[in-house]
């Protein structure tokens, strides 16, 4: 009987709140109707294209082409990346293009709170069932970390290692060069970019572990192959990939 007294206070609590300060979309930014869920639009959840198949089952970018079968991408036919694969929620455009903007460059932070849970859920159907990986989400920078003032990475990353069977380790990967930003790069610039970009500070803390590598998005995957390149040389055992959107095949 308390319990249900208390929770319709903080209904009446934020239908007041609402009322005073209407709640927006976290997108777009266009005042939530009444009735509508908290967080985003209609219109803008409608946008977001899943990251389903078919897609390669290594790197996991998703195919233009919206039927056939899974299938390996042209890259992952050439050299296989460093780590076993790599799944994300969403394909990087449209509404998740704008939503990750937001995210990354706009300090919209409670899209973490509303794609965290649907990232950790993804990484529970998808991951091997013998895999309870230690999360590390790719890190920033300590010069762009400042100038952000968050890790987008790590803020997905909690949500994810939240889950039983899971541990999360934010310091064990470390970026110890300043790079350019990978959106402002061509295709074949992003490699060499990222490359020796990242070293691990406490090798101990991934031996022989099984690492899943959380980050916002992937263009081609040179982000995640760096990391994971880094902490195979460091004594990890396989590194999984999980992001929030994947940019599609050319």
């Amino acid at each position: 009987m308390k319990h249900s007294s208390a929770r319709e206070s903080r209904e009446e609590v934020r239908r007041w709140i609402d009322l005073v300060y209407p709640p927006r979309c976290a997108v777009c930014e266009r005042f939530l109707q009444p009735g509508e869920a908290r967080g985003i639009c209609p219109g803008c959840r409608d946008g977001l294209k899943e990251a389903g198949p078919p897609l390669c089952p290594c790197c996991g970018v998703p195919f233009e082409a919206g039927t056939g079968e899974n299938r390996l991408c042209e890259r992952c036919l050439r050299e296989r990346p460093a780590y076993e694969a790599a799944r994300s929620l969403f394909v990087y455009e449209g509404a998740a293009l704008e939503a990750v903007h937001r995210f990354k460059y706009g300090g919209k932070t409670r899209l973490a709170k509303i794609f965290g849970p649907r990232l950790a859920g993804l990484a529970r159907t998808w991951l091997p069932p013998d895999v309870q990986p230690l999360v590390v989400p790719v890190p920033l920078h300590l010069r762009r970390l400042r100038e952000r003032g968050f890790n987008q990475s790590l803020l997905l990353a909690r949500h994810v290692a939240a889950q039983p069977g899971c541990a999360l380790d934010f310091l064990a990967l470390r970026r110890n060069r300043y790079t350019p930003p990978q959106a402002a790069l061509g295709r074949d610039e992003r490699r060499g970019n990222v490359q020796a970009a990242f070293e691990v500070e406490t090798p101990a803390a991934v031996q022989d572990r099984d690492i899943l590598l959380v980050d916002d998005v992937s263009t081609t995957g040179s982000t995640l192959d760096a990391c994971s390149r880094a902490l195979l040389r460091a004594g990890a055992r396989r590194i999984f990939g999980l992001t929030l959107a994947r940019a599609p095949a050319p």
